[in-house]
């Protein structure tokens, strides 16, 4: 063979050598990249939204709906968001309620459960727990109104709007009432839940949309035994809820954290810690739930301590 021909041979064959390597490292790039991109969504996908109507179970991100309740027609009973510790769910009905889902904080939950999960879930796969009862109350940082004297819940005579969706870093559950009568005219109000991707508190937002000042109620309920604190700053309840969806529950903690001049009253009731703000358009509080399912606040004195700081 001539030198000629190898010399050919020799070029060709580190061309394909350097070809090769090239897309190895390609290869190896891509790899790396879909990687990072997988860490990087489990990292901030740490909340999630549920709405469907039951009789088709699709996932929509409104339901407007002239009847006001429809609190048996829509999946988990209203429209839900979730972060990694616990779900929220916004009753669709007169009530105002906020209602909790309680989780290990190890797994999100609320697409693949749907708020109920079966036994053989929550044994075999950690899955959480509707144990949160509300009963009669606005439940964890629900909203009704005050006229005064006495509370008034969120009647809607013109309809009722369920939203969800995203905001910067996190996602939102929202539920609007329209035409609740309030002292003689009507008024529309929105309650929304934002929870953001890496903290467990969420914000709930209450809202006078024609720009009238209402006086909010809000607060957290309690039930007989369980442990309760409050200040001018925080509420922080901590027990076992009676047996309800549960036939086991276990205890849970429930609190929230409130700017005491925006509120004029924080009294205990015989089953809620209820705070009533000053007159305005809009207010806003956080709240926390926990479980003693979880590592971080499992215990009511940790609960309580993380509450009142």
């Amino acid at each position: 063979m001539s030198i000629g021909l190898l010399k050919v041979l020799f070029t060709k064959i580190l061309n394909l050598f350097f070809i090769f390597a090239f897309m190895k490292q390609k290869l190896f790039t891509a790899a790396v990249a879909a990687l990072s991109l997988l860490m990087c969504a489990n990292s901030e996908a740490q909340t999630a939204t549920s709405l469907f109507w039951r009789a088709d179970s699709l996932q929509v991100k409104e339901i407007v709906s002239q009847q006001a309740v429809q609190y048996n027609f829509v999946g988990h009973h209203g429209p839900a968001v979730e972060n990694s510790h616990c779900a929220l769910r916004i009753y669709f009905n007169d009530s105002g309620a906020i209602d909790v889902y309680s989780k290990s904080g190890k797994q999100m939950e609320l697409r693949e459960y749907l708020w109920y999960p079966t036994a053989a879930q929550q044994s075999n796969e950690g899955a959480g727990c509707d144990e949160y009862l509300v009963g009669r109350t606005v439940g964890v940082g629900g909203i009704a109104l005050w006229d005064g004297e006495k509370e008034v819940k969120l009647k809607a005579t013109k309809g009722r709007t369920a939203r969800v969706g995203e905001i910067k870093n996190g996602s939102f559950a929202e539920m609007i009432a329209y035409g609740v009568e309030y002292k003689g005219e009507l008024v529309d109000v929105s309650i929304r839940v934002e929870m953001t991707n890496k903290s467990r508190v969420a914000k709930v937002i209450a809202t006078e949309l024609n720009g009238k000042k209402v006086q909010f109620l809000t607060g957290i309920n309690y039930h007989k035994g369980e442990t309760v604190e409050y200040g001018k700053k925080y509420i922080a309840v901590w027990g076992i809820h009676p047996a309800d969806v549960s036939q086991n529950p276990s205890p849970l903690g429930a609190g929230m954290k409130f700017k005491p001049s925006k509120f004029e009253i924080v009294e205990q009731t015989q089953d809620m810690v209820r705070i009533i703000s000053k007159p305005a358009v809009s207010i806003s509080t956080q709240v926390v739930a926990a479980s003693i399912k979880e590592d971080e606040l499992n215990t009511a004195e940790e609960f309580v301590s993380y509450m009142s700081k």
